[in-house]
Protein backbone atom coordinates (compact mmCIF):
# COMPACT_ATOMS: atom_id res chain seq x y z
CA UNK A 1 0.00 0.00 0.00
CA UNK A 2 1.28 3.46 -0.94
CA UNK A 3 1.40 6.32 1.58
CA UNK A 4 -1.03 9.23 1.13
CA UNK A 5 -0.45 11.55 -1.79
CA UNK A 6 -1.72 14.73 -3.42
CA UNK A 7 -3.70 14.27 -6.61
CA UNK A 8 -1.22 13.92 -9.49
CA UNK A 9 -1.48 15.42 -12.95
CA UNK A 10 -2.35 13.04 -15.76
CA UNK A 11 1.08 13.56 -17.32
CA UNK A 12 4.24 13.83 -15.25
CA UNK A 13 2.68 12.89 -11.93
CA UNK A 14 3.48 15.61 -9.39
CA UNK A 15 6.37 17.14 -11.33
CA UNK A 16 4.53 20.27 -12.51
CA UNK A 17 3.17 21.02 -9.02
CA UNK A 18 6.61 20.57 -7.53
CA UNK A 19 8.27 22.72 -10.16
CA UNK A 20 5.70 25.50 -9.79
CA UNK A 21 6.07 25.78 -5.99
CA UNK A 22 8.46 23.24 -4.47
CA UNK A 23 8.35 24.40 -0.85
CA UNK A 24 4.56 24.80 -1.04
CA UNK A 25 4.22 21.32 -2.52
CA UNK A 26 6.28 19.71 0.25
CA UNK A 27 4.39 21.70 2.90
CA UNK A 28 1.13 20.29 1.53
CA UNK A 29 2.62 16.78 1.46
CA UNK A 30 3.51 17.09 5.15
CA UNK A 31 -0.13 17.80 5.99
CA UNK A 32 -1.01 14.32 4.70
CA UNK A 33 1.33 12.48 7.07
CA UNK A 34 4.92 11.82 8.10
CA UNK A 35 5.46 9.52 5.12
CA UNK A 36 3.86 10.56 1.84
CA UNK A 37 4.16 9.54 -1.79
CA UNK A 38 4.75 11.53 -4.95
CA UNK A 39 5.84 10.80 -8.48
CA UNK A 40 8.20 12.81 -10.69
CA UNK A 41 7.47 11.44 -14.15
CA UNK A 42 8.37 7.77 -13.91
CA UNK A 43 10.37 8.31 -10.69
CA UNK A 44 8.54 7.26 -7.48
CA UNK A 45 9.29 9.44 -4.49
CA UNK A 46 8.69 9.42 -0.74
CA UNK A 47 8.69 12.50 1.49
CA UNK A 48 9.61 12.07 5.16
CA UNK A 49 8.67 14.65 7.80
CA UNK A 50 9.53 13.26 11.20
CA UNK A 51 12.83 13.44 13.14
CA UNK A 52 12.88 9.66 13.63
CA UNK A 53 12.81 9.13 9.88
CA UNK A 54 15.40 11.86 9.29
CA UNK A 55 17.77 10.05 11.68
CA UNK A 56 17.02 6.71 10.03
CA UNK A 57 17.87 8.16 6.60
CA UNK A 58 20.99 10.10 7.60
CA UNK A 59 22.49 7.90 10.32
CA UNK A 60 21.01 4.49 11.12
CA UNK A 61 20.53 3.21 7.58
CA UNK A 62 22.59 5.71 5.60
CA UNK A 63 24.38 2.83 3.86
CA UNK A 64 21.14 1.92 2.10
CA UNK A 65 20.98 5.24 0.27
CA UNK A 66 23.03 7.37 -2.09
CA UNK A 67 22.71 10.98 -3.24
CA UNK A 68 19.45 11.77 -5.01
CA UNK A 69 18.80 12.74 -8.61
CA UNK A 70 19.53 16.44 -8.07
CA UNK A 71 23.13 15.82 -7.04
CA UNK A 72 23.57 13.02 -9.56
CA UNK A 73 22.69 15.52 -12.26
CA UNK A 74 24.91 18.13 -10.57
CA UNK A 75 27.90 16.08 -11.74
CA UNK A 76 27.43 17.91 -15.04
CA UNK A 77 28.79 20.94 -13.21
CA UNK A 78 30.66 19.69 -10.16
CA UNK A 79 32.18 16.47 -11.48
CA UNK A 80 33.20 13.98 -8.78
CA UNK A 81 33.61 16.52 -5.99
CA UNK A 82 32.87 16.00 -2.32
CA UNK A 83 29.18 16.85 -2.77
CA UNK A 84 28.50 14.38 -5.57
CA UNK A 85 30.92 11.48 -4.99
CA UNK A 86 29.92 8.28 -3.22
CA UNK A 87 31.30 5.46 -1.10
CA UNK A 88 35.05 5.01 -0.66
CA UNK A 89 35.83 7.93 -3.00
CA UNK A 90 33.76 10.29 -0.86
CA UNK A 91 35.30 9.08 2.41
CA UNK A 92 38.84 9.42 1.02
CA UNK A 93 38.22 12.93 -0.27
CA UNK A 94 36.58 13.98 2.97
CA UNK A 95 39.59 12.79 4.98
CA UNK A 96 41.90 14.75 2.70
CA UNK A 97 39.89 17.96 2.88
CA UNK A 98 38.88 17.86 6.55
CA UNK A 99 42.10 19.50 7.88
CA UNK A 100 41.28 22.67 5.92
CA UNK A 101 38.21 23.11 8.14
CA UNK A 102 39.88 22.46 11.48
CA UNK A 103 39.02 25.08 14.08
CA UNK A 104 42.58 26.45 14.11
CA UNK A 105 42.44 26.89 10.34
CA UNK A 106 39.06 28.61 10.51
CA UNK A 107 40.50 31.01 13.09
CA UNK A 108 43.05 32.04 10.46
CA UNK A 109 40.27 32.61 7.93
CA UNK A 110 38.30 34.78 10.37
CA UNK A 111 40.53 37.83 9.92
CA UNK A 112 39.93 37.85 6.16
CA UNK A 113 36.19 37.43 6.67
CA UNK A 114 36.02 40.55 8.83
CA UNK A 115 38.36 42.53 6.56
CA UNK A 116 36.19 41.98 3.49
CA UNK A 117 32.99 42.75 5.41
CA UNK A 118 34.48 45.93 6.86
CA UNK A 119 35.61 47.02 3.40
CA UNK A 120 32.07 46.58 2.07
CA UNK A 121 30.65 48.38 5.11
CA UNK A 122 32.93 51.36 4.47
CA UNK A 123 31.88 51.51 0.82
CA UNK A 124 28.20 51.73 1.72
CA UNK A 125 26.58 55.14 2.17
CA UNK A 126 23.74 56.28 4.38
CA UNK A 127 20.49 56.21 2.42
CA UNK A 128 21.77 53.91 -0.35
CA UNK A 129 19.24 51.47 -1.80
CA UNK A 130 20.94 48.19 -2.69
CA UNK A 131 20.00 44.67 -3.67
CA UNK A 132 21.31 43.00 -0.52
CA UNK A 133 21.09 39.61 -2.23
CA UNK A 134 23.73 40.69 -4.77
CA UNK A 135 25.81 42.44 -2.10
CA UNK A 136 26.00 39.31 0.04
CA UNK A 137 26.80 37.16 -3.01
CA UNK A 138 29.67 39.47 -3.92
CA UNK A 139 30.98 39.53 -0.34
CA UNK A 140 30.93 35.78 0.32
CA UNK A 141 32.44 35.04 -3.10
CA UNK A 142 35.44 37.22 -2.30
CA UNK A 143 35.83 35.56 1.10
CA UNK A 144 35.77 31.98 -0.16
CA UNK A 145 38.23 32.91 -2.92
CA UNK A 146 40.63 34.40 -0.40
CA UNK A 147 40.28 32.01 2.51
CA UNK A 148 40.19 28.69 0.67
CA UNK A 149 42.28 29.53 -2.38
CA UNK A 150 44.30 32.62 -1.39
CA UNK A 151 42.97 34.21 -4.57
CA UNK A 152 41.67 37.69 -5.23
CA UNK A 153 38.50 37.03 -7.21
CA UNK A 154 37.16 40.57 -7.05
CA UNK A 155 37.74 41.08 -10.79
CA UNK A 156 35.87 37.83 -11.52
CA UNK A 157 33.22 38.20 -8.81
CA UNK A 158 30.46 39.58 -11.03
CA UNK A 159 31.12 37.04 -13.81
CA UNK A 160 31.15 34.18 -11.31
CA UNK A 161 28.03 35.51 -9.58
CA UNK A 162 26.17 35.78 -12.88
CA UNK A 163 27.32 32.32 -13.92
CA UNK A 164 26.15 30.84 -10.62
CA UNK A 165 22.77 32.54 -10.97
CA UNK A 166 22.46 31.10 -14.48
CA UNK A 167 23.39 27.63 -13.28
CA UNK A 168 20.91 27.84 -10.39
CA UNK A 169 18.05 28.99 -12.60
CA UNK A 170 18.74 26.24 -15.13
CA UNK A 171 19.15 23.53 -12.52
CA UNK A 172 15.48 22.59 -12.65
CA UNK A 173 16.00 22.02 -16.39
CA UNK A 174 18.54 19.35 -15.46
CA UNK A 175 15.92 17.70 -13.25
CA UNK A 176 13.37 17.37 -16.05
CA UNK A 177 12.48 13.80 -17.01
CA UNK A 178 14.84 12.67 -19.79
CA UNK A 179 17.07 15.74 -19.28
CA UNK A 180 20.08 13.49 -19.90
CA UNK A 181 18.99 13.42 -23.54
CA UNK A 182 17.63 16.97 -23.66
CA UNK A 183 21.02 18.31 -22.59
CA UNK A 184 22.60 16.86 -25.72
CA UNK A 185 20.36 18.99 -27.94
CA UNK A 186 21.34 22.56 -28.97
CA UNK A 187 18.60 24.12 -26.83
CA UNK A 188 18.93 27.68 -25.43
CA UNK A 189 18.98 26.29 -21.88
CA UNK A 190 21.80 23.92 -22.75
CA UNK A 191 23.87 26.67 -24.36
CA UNK A 192 23.42 29.01 -21.37
CA UNK A 193 24.32 26.26 -18.91
CA UNK A 194 27.43 25.29 -20.88
CA UNK A 195 28.53 28.93 -21.11
CA UNK A 196 28.12 29.39 -17.35
CA UNK A 197 30.09 26.19 -16.69
CA UNK A 198 32.89 27.41 -18.97
CA UNK A 199 33.03 30.70 -17.06
CA UNK A 200 33.37 28.90 -13.74
CA UNK A 201 35.95 26.49 -15.16
CA UNK A 202 37.99 29.40 -16.49
CA UNK A 203 38.19 31.02 -13.05
CA UNK A 204 38.97 27.79 -11.16
CA UNK A 205 41.50 26.43 -13.65
CA UNK A 206 43.12 29.87 -13.70
CA UNK A 207 43.58 29.78 -9.92
CA UNK A 208 45.01 26.24 -10.11
CA UNK A 209 47.43 27.13 -12.93
CA UNK A 210 48.75 30.22 -11.15
CA UNK A 211 49.35 28.21 -7.98
CA UNK A 212 51.11 25.37 -9.80
CA UNK A 213 53.34 27.86 -11.61
CA UNK A 214 54.24 29.68 -8.40
CA UNK A 215 54.93 26.50 -6.46
CA UNK A 216 53.94 28.40 -3.33
CA UNK A 217 52.39 26.60 -0.36
CA UNK A 218 50.07 29.10 1.26
CA UNK A 219 48.60 26.58 3.71
CA UNK A 220 45.11 26.89 2.24
CA UNK A 221 42.81 24.21 0.84
CA UNK A 222 44.20 24.51 -2.68
CA UNK A 223 47.77 23.97 -1.45
CA UNK A 224 46.59 20.88 0.42
CA UNK A 225 44.89 19.48 -2.68
CA UNK A 226 47.95 20.11 -4.82
CA UNK A 227 50.22 18.39 -2.28
CA UNK A 228 47.87 15.48 -1.51
CA UNK A 229 49.08 11.98 -2.37
CA UNK A 230 47.13 8.77 -2.65
CA UNK A 231 47.89 6.47 0.31
CA UNK A 232 48.04 3.39 -1.93
CA UNK A 233 49.99 4.43 -5.04
CA UNK A 234 51.46 7.79 -4.00
CA UNK A 235 49.85 9.50 -6.97
CA UNK A 236 48.80 13.14 -6.92
CA UNK A 237 45.46 14.61 -7.93
CA UNK A 238 44.94 15.69 -11.52
CA UNK A 239 43.90 19.25 -12.33
CA UNK A 240 40.44 17.87 -13.11
CA UNK A 241 40.13 16.24 -9.69
CA UNK A 242 41.33 19.40 -7.99
CA UNK A 243 38.95 21.42 -10.13
CA UNK A 244 35.99 19.27 -9.00
CA UNK A 245 36.80 19.75 -5.31
CA UNK A 246 37.70 23.41 -5.67
CA UNK A 247 34.56 24.27 -7.64
CA UNK A 248 32.34 22.38 -5.20
CA UNK A 249 33.70 24.31 -2.23
CA UNK A 250 33.98 27.55 -4.19
CA UNK A 251 30.28 27.54 -5.03
CA UNK A 252 28.86 25.84 -1.94
CA UNK A 253 31.06 27.97 0.28
CA UNK A 254 29.58 31.27 -0.85
CA UNK A 255 26.08 30.51 -2.12
CA UNK A 256 24.73 29.09 1.14
CA UNK A 257 26.11 31.76 3.48
CA UNK A 258 25.04 34.51 1.12
CA UNK A 259 21.45 33.32 1.06
CA UNK A 260 21.37 32.81 4.83
CA UNK A 261 22.53 36.41 5.38
CA UNK A 262 20.10 37.86 2.84
CA UNK A 263 17.13 36.29 4.61
CA UNK A 264 18.60 37.33 7.96
CA UNK A 265 18.57 41.00 6.88
CA UNK A 266 14.99 40.57 5.69
CA UNK A 267 13.85 39.05 9.00
CA UNK A 268 15.60 41.75 11.03
CA UNK A 269 13.91 44.43 8.92
CA UNK A 270 10.51 42.91 9.75
CA UNK A 271 11.28 42.57 13.46
CA UNK A 272 12.79 45.88 14.66
CA UNK A 273 12.71 44.79 18.30
CA UNK A 274 14.97 41.84 17.44
CA UNK A 275 17.26 44.12 15.41
CA UNK A 276 17.50 46.48 18.40
CA UNK A 277 18.44 43.59 20.68
CA UNK A 278 21.11 42.51 18.19
CA UNK A 279 22.55 46.03 18.07
CA UNK A 280 22.57 46.21 21.87
CA UNK A 281 24.68 43.05 22.03
CA UNK A 282 27.09 44.31 19.37
CA UNK A 283 27.48 47.67 21.12
CA UNK A 284 28.21 45.90 24.40
CA UNK A 285 30.55 43.16 23.16
CA UNK A 286 32.38 45.23 20.56
CA UNK A 287 32.77 48.38 22.63
CA UNK A 288 35.98 50.09 21.52
CA UNK A 289 38.74 50.28 24.10
CA UNK A 290 38.08 46.96 25.77
CA UNK A 291 35.30 45.64 27.99
CA UNK A 292 34.65 42.93 30.58
CA UNK A 293 34.38 40.21 27.91
CA UNK A 294 38.10 40.19 27.38
CA UNK A 295 38.72 42.51 24.44
CA UNK A 296 41.34 44.54 26.30
CA UNK A 297 44.03 45.57 23.88
CA UNK A 298 41.78 45.23 20.83
CA UNK A 299 42.23 48.56 19.05
CA UNK A 300 39.17 48.28 16.82
CA UNK A 301 35.55 47.55 17.53
CA UNK A 302 35.47 45.02 14.71
CA UNK A 303 34.66 41.47 15.84
CA UNK A 304 37.28 38.76 16.12
CA UNK A 305 37.18 34.99 16.50
CA UNK A 306 37.62 35.47 20.24
CA UNK A 307 34.33 37.38 20.39
CA UNK A 308 32.21 34.47 19.12
CA UNK A 309 31.45 33.01 22.59
CA UNK A 310 30.03 36.41 23.61
CA UNK A 311 27.96 36.99 20.48
CA UNK A 312 25.21 34.65 21.66
CA UNK A 313 22.27 36.67 20.36
CA UNK A 314 24.00 37.26 17.01
CA UNK A 315 24.41 33.50 16.70
CA UNK A 316 20.77 33.00 17.70
CA UNK A 317 19.62 35.44 15.00
CA UNK A 318 21.52 33.45 12.37
CA UNK A 319 20.28 30.11 13.72
CA UNK A 320 16.69 31.32 13.65
CA UNK A 321 17.09 32.67 10.13
CA UNK A 322 18.38 29.30 8.94
CA UNK A 323 15.49 27.60 10.72
CA UNK A 324 12.94 29.58 8.72
CA UNK A 325 14.93 29.87 5.48
CA UNK A 326 17.49 27.05 5.35
CA UNK A 327 19.78 27.44 2.31
CA UNK A 328 19.69 23.65 1.77
CA UNK A 329 15.88 23.57 1.74
CA UNK A 330 15.50 19.91 0.65
CA UNK A 331 17.84 16.92 0.78
CA UNK A 332 17.39 13.87 -1.43
CA UNK A 333 18.58 10.29 -1.34
CA UNK A 334 18.14 7.37 -3.74
CA UNK A 335 17.29 3.98 -2.23
CA UNK A 336 19.92 1.33 -3.01
CA UNK A 337 17.68 -1.38 -1.54
CA UNK A 338 14.19 -1.78 -0.15
CA UNK A 339 13.59 -0.07 3.19
CA UNK A 340 10.55 0.69 5.34
CA UNK A 341 9.67 4.04 6.94
CA UNK A 342 6.72 4.13 9.30
CA UNK A 343 5.32 0.85 7.99
CA UNK A 344 5.52 1.89 4.35
CA UNK A 345 7.85 -0.04 2.06
CA UNK A 346 10.16 2.16 -0.01
CA UNK A 347 11.34 0.11 -3.00
CA UNK A 348 14.89 0.13 -4.33
CA UNK A 349 15.40 2.97 -6.82
CA UNK A 350 12.93 5.32 -5.12
CA UNK A 351 13.72 8.95 -4.41
CA UNK A 352 13.51 9.87 -0.70
CA UNK A 353 13.22 13.53 0.30
CA UNK A 354 13.46 15.33 3.62
CA UNK A 355 13.11 19.08 3.95
CA UNK A 356 14.70 21.31 6.61
CA UNK A 357 12.33 24.04 5.37
CA UNK A 358 9.26 21.95 6.26
CA UNK A 359 10.42 20.11 9.39
CA UNK A 360 11.95 23.24 10.92
CA UNK A 361 8.55 24.96 10.63
CA UNK A 362 6.54 22.05 12.02
CA UNK A 363 4.49 23.22 15.05
CA UNK A 364 4.84 19.78 16.64
CA UNK A 365 8.52 20.48 17.20
CA UNK A 366 8.60 24.29 17.41
CA UNK A 367 6.47 26.73 19.41
CA UNK A 368 5.20 29.62 17.27
CA UNK A 369 6.89 27.83 14.41
CA UNK A 370 6.31 30.50 11.75
CA UNK A 371 7.58 33.38 13.91
CA UNK A 372 11.11 34.79 14.00
CA UNK A 373 12.12 34.28 17.64
CA UNK A 374 15.90 34.19 18.16
CA UNK A 375 15.27 33.89 21.91
CA UNK A 376 14.17 30.28 21.41
CA UNK A 377 17.86 29.41 21.08
CA UNK A 378 18.55 30.53 24.66
CA UNK A 379 16.99 27.31 25.98
CA UNK A 380 18.19 25.00 23.20
CA UNK A 381 21.39 25.19 21.17
CA UNK A 382 21.56 24.51 17.46
CA UNK A 383 23.65 21.43 18.27
CA UNK A 384 20.98 20.09 20.62
CA UNK A 385 18.22 20.69 18.08
CA UNK A 386 20.36 18.98 15.45
CA UNK A 387 20.84 15.95 17.69
CA UNK A 388 17.04 15.74 17.94
CA UNK A 389 16.87 15.82 14.13
CA UNK A 390 14.40 18.70 14.17
CA UNK A 391 17.05 21.14 12.89
CA UNK A 392 19.32 20.06 10.05
CA UNK A 393 20.24 22.98 7.78
CA UNK A 394 23.64 21.31 7.24
CA UNK A 395 22.30 17.81 6.65
CA UNK A 396 23.35 14.96 8.89
CA UNK A 397 25.30 11.74 9.30
CA UNK A 398 28.51 11.01 7.40
CA UNK A 399 27.48 13.44 4.65
CA UNK A 400 26.91 16.37 6.98
CA UNK A 401 28.32 19.57 5.46
CA UNK A 402 32.10 19.60 5.90
CA UNK A 403 32.09 23.41 5.98
CA UNK A 404 29.55 23.81 8.80
CA UNK A 405 32.06 25.33 11.23
CA UNK A 406 33.32 27.66 8.51
CA UNK A 407 29.74 28.74 7.70
CA UNK A 408 28.79 29.48 11.34
CA UNK A 409 31.96 31.51 11.89
CA UNK A 410 31.54 33.42 8.65
CA UNK A 411 27.83 34.10 9.14
CA UNK A 412 28.24 35.42 12.70
CA UNK A 413 31.28 37.56 11.92
CA UNK A 414 29.79 39.09 8.76
CA UNK A 415 26.50 39.82 10.48
CA UNK A 416 28.31 41.40 13.43
CA UNK A 417 30.66 43.46 11.24
CA UNK A 418 27.88 44.91 9.10
CA UNK A 419 25.11 45.23 11.71
CA UNK A 420 27.36 47.11 14.16
CA UNK A 421 27.21 50.05 11.75
CA UNK A 422 24.03 49.59 9.72
CA UNK A 423 20.28 49.30 10.04
CA UNK A 424 18.93 47.78 6.83
CA UNK A 425 15.26 48.31 5.99
CA UNK A 426 13.18 46.61 3.33
CA UNK A 427 11.94 48.84 0.51
CA UNK A 428 8.13 49.11 0.67
CA UNK A 429 7.65 47.95 -2.93
CA UNK A 430 9.93 44.89 -2.56
CA UNK A 431 8.06 41.66 -3.26
CA UNK A 432 8.98 38.62 -1.21
CA UNK A 433 9.01 35.16 -2.71
CA UNK A 434 11.09 32.01 -2.66
CA UNK A 435 13.13 30.52 -5.48
CA UNK A 436 14.03 26.99 -4.30
CA UNK A 437 16.75 25.94 -6.74
CA UNK A 438 20.06 24.36 -5.70
CA UNK A 439 19.74 26.59 -2.64
CA UNK A 440 16.86 28.67 -1.31
CA UNK A 441 17.11 32.10 -2.93
CA UNK A 442 14.88 35.18 -2.74
CA UNK A 443 12.76 35.12 -5.90
CA UNK A 444 12.73 38.87 -6.52
CA UNK A 445 16.08 39.92 -5.06
CA UNK A 446 16.09 41.92 -1.82
CA UNK A 447 16.19 45.70 -2.31
CA UNK A 448 16.83 47.39 1.00
CA UNK A 449 17.77 50.87 2.25
CA UNK A 450 20.85 51.47 4.38
CA UNK A 451 20.65 53.64 7.49
CA UNK A 452 23.86 54.37 9.34
CA UNK A 453 23.57 53.79 13.07
CA UNK A 454 26.42 56.22 13.67
CA UNK A 455 24.88 59.04 11.61
CA UNK A 456 21.62 58.72 13.52
CA UNK A 457 23.43 59.44 16.78
CA UNK A 458 24.93 62.73 15.59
Amino acid sequence: MLPPSQKPNLIGGHFRKFRKDATGFLTEQAKLGDVTFFRMGAQPGYFLNHPDFVRDLFVVNAHKFMKGRALQRAKNLLGEGLLTSEGAVHLRQRRMIQPAFHRSRIAEYATSMVEFADKMSNEWNDGDVLDIDKEMMHLTLQIVGKTLFSANVEDDADDVGNAMTTVSKLFDFLLLPYSEWLQKLPLPQTRRFNHARETLNSVIYGIIERRRNSGEDTGDLLSMLLAARDEEDGGTMTDEQIRDEALTLFLAGHETTSNALTFTWYLLSQNPDKAAKLHDELDRVLAEGGNPTGREGVSSNLPTMDDLPNLKYTEAVLAESMRLFPPAWAIGRLALEDHAFGGYEVPKGSLVLVSPYVTQRDPRFWDDAEKFIPERWESQSAKEASQKNIYFPFGGGIRRCIGEGFAWTEGILLLATLARKWNIGLMPEQKIGLMPLITLRPKYGMRMRLASRFESRL
